[in-house]
């Protein structure tokens, strides 16, 4: 027996059981920090399979065992070789993963996992950590949500197979909501619809309750004529064309992202909540734009919520992804002068952020999605360190960002000093997964 990770859920068994047999609870699942994606999730915990992704195009295949399946408190799952894709992945020996799930007072559950394999206990337990947390504060927000009123749903989302969208698509079908991906290729199944963002066809979002608009041209890059068009042209345009469609349905709530780029890059000294004026920059320009564009679904009566979020936390992607393996090294250090100001959110924070707005009818109009203590960049660089336990102590001069982005896009990405505040989640009582940024890449690099 190489590990047994066990904790108490405050939820009952039928319904810990339930999250891991919907889709999406695989993505939820895995951890950031590892090189395993989740490639096709199993159809049954009873005698399904689930195929994982490695590094140089290997594969991991996990056989769920019909005679250990017993709802809701059991079930197992071994890996097993298939092709010569999957066949590396025995060379580390055997893999035998049991869940279990007991009732215990209070409609709660102890759920246990027991891995029997080669690979040392020590190795796994920081996996297991997190994989129990990531199910308890789910079902938890899943529990709020309940009893705000929030029933199962039907929710069209677009950007659904980017950084953001993976996760929150995966947090809403392990919720018993129905997610269709609104996606740009032949669409795929019934839980998927061919969105042309140009031209979409009028009947998109029939039987649609909700639409979460996340797509949009990744932004960072050098802000050439041509890149700054895409931005734009990825933005306001589609999003406009989305909110029209709406508008046309009763009773459709309508999210759409945005950015806390809309205060502008340099804000030194201001405390910026969602009443802090806009500022003069391209992407304070192009993100009031994008926010205009929800317009239509607004003046039909529609509850619109725009999104400003912040930079967002995960390994997977984004500033982390970018200083994870920089730091590891050991030759991280501050950006720039180190005394602007970062406004970050946690990755399943800011899912929370979009679930909220699907029930919360305070929520209307721009939402500031960050945590409530931003960092320098110099804490930023301390912290992120002492997670790792490396040092900081190769400070990067503003030349570095401007030979990747330019020097508008190295000002207005990289080197932006915004202390932004997320002053309408706290009026509602909003609270947090991660706080602090602490608890934030200790969670998110497997190092809580």
């Amino acid at each position: 027996m190489s590990i047994t990770y066990s904790s108490t859920v405050d939820a009952p068994c039928e319904e810990v059981f339930a999250w891991h047999a919907r889709p999406g609870a695989l993505h939820r699942l895995l951890p950031p920090w590892q090189p395993m994606r989740a490639l096709t999730e199993s159809s049954s915990l009873a005698d399904g399979r689930a195929l994982l992704g490695l590094p140089g195009g290997l594969r991991w295949c996990a056989q769920h065992r019909a005679d250990d399946h017993r709802p809701p408190h059991r079930f197992v799952d071994e890996r097993i070789t298939v092709d010569a894709r999957t066949a590396p992945a025995a060379l580390s020996g055997g893999w035998r993963h049991e869940h279990e799930f007991l009732p215990e007072p209070g409609e709660r559950t102890r759920m246990t996992d027991r891995v029997t394999t080669v690979v040392p206990g020590a190795a796994l337990r920081s996996t297991f950590r997190f994989r129990h947390r990531q199910v308890a504060d789910d079902l938890a927000r899943h529990a709020q949500a309940r009893d705000a009123g929030l029933e199962p749903r039907v929710i069209a989302v677009t950007g659904a197979s980017g950084l953001v969208g993976t996760q929150l698509c995966a947090f809403l079908t392990t919720g018993g909501h129905r997610v269709i991906r609104l996606v740009r290729r032949p669409a795929n199944g019934p839980d998927e619809r061919t969105w042309n963002p140009d031209a979409p066809a009028a009947d998109l979002l029939t039987g649609v309750d909700a639409v979460i608009h996340l797509a949009g041209a990744p932004i960072a890059g050098r802000f050439t004529d041509r890149h700054k068009a895409a931005i734009r042209d990825s933005r306001v345009g589609p999003t406009r064309r989305l909110a029209e469609l709406a508008a046309a349905r009763t009773g459709v709530v309508f999210v759409s992202a945005s950015a806390i780029g809309f205060y502008g890059h340099a804000r030194p000294g201001e405390e910026l909540d969602e009443q802090a004026a806009a500022g003069d920059d391209f992407l304070a320009h192009i993100v009031q734009q994008w926010e205009e564009a929800t317009a239509p679904a607004a003046t039909a009566g529609l509850r619109t919520v725009q999104v400003r979020t912040g930079i967002v936390q995960s390994p997977l992607g984004g500033t982390l992804g970018l200083q994870r393996p920089i730091f590891a090294a050991g030759l991280g250090g501050p950006l720039g002068g180190g005394h602007q100001v970062l406004s970050w959110i946690d990755l399943d924070d800011l899912i929370d952020v979009y679930h909220r707005a699907l029930y919360d009818d305070g929520l209307r109009g721009p939402v500031n999605a960050v945590a409530p203590q931003p960092a320098s960049a110099n804490e930023y660089a301390d912290t992120l360190a002492h997670v790792l336990r490396r040092p900081a102590l190769l400070r990067v001069p503003e030349f570095g960002p401007q030979l990747l982005l330019g020097r508008q896009g190295a000002r207005e990405l990289a080197l932006a000093d915004q202390a932004v505040f997320p002053a309408i989640l706290h009026e509602c009582g909003h609270r947090f997964r991660r706080p602090t940024l602490t608890e934030c890449l200790g969670h998110q690099l497997g190092k809580a």
